[in-house]
């Protein structure tokens, strides 16, 4: 059992079982029926997701001391109680089941999942 962190729209892997989608927006031009067969996600999680300001500033950040601050002001971001809460469900379910989260990004270092990786890991959470 363990959290699988992905790319969506990545072919999925044997096993990875339901993938969650940490994003703030949908895919664009995929009707929503099609999300999960064309292996963005099964689940809309968009609370595990930067807030629209946060994103801009990922986006942003073409340095690494730029990156850090985005990682630091999403780390308080993911303090808030539900998604702190959220977090926590996450990472006793990796206890208990098979599952992916992702986002879009093509760079995992240039990403929100790298420091929900971290987080995750913070709590006990299984991860592949």
């Amino acid at each position: 059992m363990a959290i699988r962190i992905v790319r969506l729209g990545s072919p999925r892997a044997a096993g990875e079982g339901l993938r969650l989608g940490t994003v703030r927006r949908p895919p664009r031009g995929v009707p929503k029926d099609e999300f999960a067969s064309r292996d963005f996600y099964d689940v809309w999680l968009p609370a595990l997701s930067p807030s629209a300001e946060l994103i801009k500033e990922a986006q942003a950040a073409n340095d690494d001391k730029a990156w850090a601050a985005f990682g630091r002001k999403f780390r308080t971001e993911m303090k808030a109680p539900d998604a702190a809460r959220l977090l926590d469900l996450v990472a006793a379910l990796s206890h208990q089941t098979d599952f992916s989260l992702g986002c879009y990004c093509e760079d995992e270092a240039r990403c929100h999942r790298s420091v929900l990786r971290e987080l995750l890991e913070e709590r006990g959470a299984l991860l592949r």
